[in-house]
Parts: C-alpha cells; sequence; structure tokens
C-alpha cells in the first residue's frame, strides 16, 4: 500500500512543475532529489541531453518541482549547499 502512497505524492504528468536545479552531473541531481524527498517535497530528474553528434558538450540534468513547492525547494537546496564545507577549507593533513 506504501507504494500507492509514494505514487501518489509524485507530481502528475500535467502539473505546471518548475526547475530548482540544474547541473551537468545526473549524480549531483539525484542527490539533491534525495535531499527534496527526505523534506517532503517530490521531485522529477529530467535529462536535457541534447545528439552529442549535432550538439556536442551541451545538455544536463534537471529537477522539476510542483510550482507550489518551488520556493521551499530552493530555499532547502540552498542551505544545504551553505552548509557544506568549502573545497578550501578542508584539511588534507592528519588530525
Amino acid at each position: 500500500m506504501s507504494d500507492i502512497t509514494e505514487q501518489n505524492d509524485r507530481p502528475e504528468p500535467n502539473e505546471e512543475l518548475v526547475k530548482v536545479f540544474d547541473t551537468e552531473q545526473e549524480s549531483e541531481a539525484m542527490v539533491v532529489r534525495g535531499l527534496l524527498e527526505a523534506n517532503g517535497i517530490p521531485s522529477v530528474i529530467e535529462n536535457l541531453d541534447a545528439p552529442q553528434d549535432v550538439l556536442p558538450g551541451v545538455g544536463g540534468v534537471i529537477v522539476l518541482v510542483r510550482k507550489e513547492q518551488a520556493e521551499d525547494a530552493a530555499l532547502l537546496i540552498k542551505e544545504s549547499r551553505s552548509d557544506s564545507p568549502d573545497d578550501e577549507a578542508v584539511s588534507e593533513e592528519p588530525a
């Protein structure tokens, strides 16, 4: 029965969805999707790959959410990125 509930939480195909995140890496989009869904915001990942023989290097992945949840999703993504340590702040020296 939980599968039915999870399916009902997903955005409907005809719902208006808004882009809240884009990246070139599918793995990064999947992490963002997990973050959103762990916080009760259903999301969809859409691949924007273009034919590489026509448009090399063009494409990417976007994360979409319902329009009414877009502001909360964007804030959540922003907060999670600001909580991440900067690459320069991470020391490779043993503690």
